[in-house]
């Protein structure tokens, strides 16, 4: 199948740091050739915490520190999401990711196509994000998959045929 002219889209990759399915679904981004850039926050925890005071000064008490951080990092966050074509939102299963859930809930106000990434046993918790989301994976290589269909309308080998060599 050929590529939906030569449009290169932006997805944001948004959520979980603790595990690689960034790089997973780069990996499988640069495989299959697919015209994509993926963007994302910053994902080092430290830089994130500390982009707030190391910028702009020190704080006093915890709740400034956090303040200044999740301010400064908004501007990627809105930047990026707002120029971006599909955002892909990670649950991970070890943290309670209330950014992720915000990033959901903003990415469907800005009316973006959301995919939700997570395992299966979160779906009862997540089910008013996944009700947003246009689609519900469970492991990195689903998102390849979803936008090498949405760019080339090319199908992966069926699962059924797959299980049955």
């Amino acid at each position: 199948m050929s590529q939906t002219g030569t449009q290169n889209w932006t997805v944001y990759l948004s959520g979980e740091i603790h595990t690689d399915w960034r790089e997973q679904i780069a990996e499988g981004v640069r495989a299959k050739n697919l015209p994509v850039t993926l963007v994302s926050p910053v994902t080092d925890h430290a830089s994130s915490d500390e982009c707030g005071v190391r910028i702009l000064g020190n704080e006093e008490s915890n709740f400034w520190t956090d303040h200044k951080g999740a301010k400064v990092n908004a501007i990627r966050t809105r930047a990026l999401m707002e120029r971006s074509d599909i955002v892909v939102v990670r649950f991970g299963d070890k943290y309670k990711q209330w950014n992720a859930a915000f990033d959901a809930g903003y990415a469907a106000a800005l009316g973006k196509s959301i995919i939700t990434l997570h395992d299966p046993a979160l779906t009862h918790a997540l089910k008013e994000v996944d009700g947003a989301a246009m689609a519900v994976a469970s492991e990195p290589g689903q998102i390849v998959e979803i936008l090498d269909y949405v760019i080339n309308g090319a199908l992966p080998a069926s699962r059924r045929a797959a299980a049955a060599e």
